[in-house]
């Protein structure tokens, strides 16, 4: 099983990393927390799997690419 974890933003600044790959998890939030090594999660956090929005409790599979990002603004 491969999972690729993307972080974006002040996210990848603050947690040092841009991407990893996971052998396994069952949830966005399973991923989250094996990426992270368990830091608490932010309030507005976004998650995409496979490039459509997600919740934290949607599930993942083989070959998913979940990203965590925090709330985009425009201008």
């Amino acid at each position: 099983m491969s999972i690729q974890v993307k972080f974006f933003a002040s996210l990848r600044e603050k947690l040092g990393q841009a991407d990893m790959e996971l052998t396994t998890a069952s949830t966005a939030l399973d991923a989250w927390n094996q990426a992270t090594q368990n830091k608490p999660v932010p309030d507005n956090l976004l998650v995409a799997i496979n490039l459509d929005y997600a919740k934290l409790n949607t599930p993942v599979q083989d070959g998913d690419e979940v990203a965590f990002f925090p709330p985009v603004t425009g201008g």
